[in-house]
């Protein structure tokens, strides 16, 4: 055997040199001492130029002490060690390989740490092989985008990019749970467009999904990042205040209405004006469910309609009726 201990390979290196996976050999120091052919190619160093040079020195983008801590368990204890890509996307950061994944910004690579023995089974040197696996994992990434799309579409509201019904209502029924659960507050809001009817009778149907969209959008210039909002349906629309109290909402809710009383929607050459009603629930331990927490806000917003409209009501159990049913 050589003094660089892998004179027992050296009639693999013909092979080693063709063959469509990286393969480097490093000491203890970290010095290269094999750097086959699919390491040349891709990295645009000859083994003249890389070998005898530090690891780390060559190429600053390998994380010292995350590689270190992989490689001594494997001078210890003799055994691979391994690396997937979705753990560490790269060690050497190469460009992509086929033109098929140039989507890619880099080789999605994955690593296996070899134990190399010499002579008296002394672990002096260490083999990494690295697999080129842009294809697999850029479909990968592919197919988990798209099911996060579909799984975005499927809990958002077309018109207004909002909750839809469906998991707004999935996300009172948790928020009720976790309230109760805490000793926090919470208030649930339902409001709706006044007289949607006849902005749809007047300017059209194509100019009321406006004024929706309009709406939606102000509600969420005008909600916390931890508020959650969501369309009812139709022109009506439903908003959790998470860690809220009634004077809380009533603030936030007065200045929604105003904001929308205050705009403007232009469609087709028309300007649209018109105004809100707001109902809230504050959330309290009679309630048996998440469903007649809304149907309390539901009342509220009802009474504001009688009221006169473009008004916030807030929901006070009846005197004669204490579980407000």
């Amino acid at each position: 055997m050589d003094k660089h201990g892998i004179g027992n390979i050296h009639w693999q290196l013909d092979m080693l040199q063709t063959i469509d996976v990286g393969l480097v050999v490093v000491d203890r120091d970290y010095s290269i001492k094999l750097w086959n052919g699919f390491m040349a190619n891709h990295s645009g160093l000859s083994p003249t130029s890389a070998l005898g040079r530090n690891l780390f020195e060559l190429f600053p983008d390998i994380a010292p002490e995350w590689f270190k801590r992989k490689a001594e368990s494997v001078f210890l204890l003799k055994n691979r060690s391994f690396c997937h890509w979705e753990q560490r996307p790269y060690l050497f950061r190469f460009k992509p390989y086929r033109p098929i994944t140039g989507i890619a910004e880099f080789m999605y690579q994955n690593i296996t740490l070899i134990p190399i023995s010499s002579a008296d089974g002394r672990i002096d040197q260490l083999g990494i092989i690295v697999y080129d696996v842009t294809d697999t994992a850029v479909g990968k990434r592919q197919l988990r985008q798209a099911n996060e799309q579909l799984a975005r579409l499927s809990r958002t509201d077309s018109l207004t990019q909002l909750n839809n019904r469906g998991y707004w209502e999935q996300a009172v029924a948790r928020e009720y749970l976790r309230t109760l659960r805490t000793g926090s507050q919470a208030c649930l809001v339902m409001f709706d467009i006044d007289h949607f009817k006849r902005v749809n009778d007047e300017y059209g149907h194509p100019a009321g999904d406006a004024a929706i969209r309009r709406t939606a959008q102000m509600l969420n210039d005008t909600i916390r990042a931890t508020d959650i909002a969501g369309r009812y349906g139709g022109e009506e629309f439903g908003i959790v205040l998470v860690d809220t109290d009634t004077e809380g909402a009533r603030v936030l809710t007065e200045r929604l209405r105003k904001a929308v009383e205050t705009m403007t929607v232009e469609h087709e050459q028309q300007r649209i004006r018109f105004t809100i009603s707001l109902g809230i629930a504050p959330l309290r331990g009679d309630l048996p469910g998440y469903e007649q927490w809304i149907a309390r806000a539901d009342q509220a917003l009802y009474q504001a309609k009688q009221a006169g409209r473009n008004r916030v009501v807030i929901f006070q159990v009846p005197a004669h009726d204490p579980q407000g049913a």
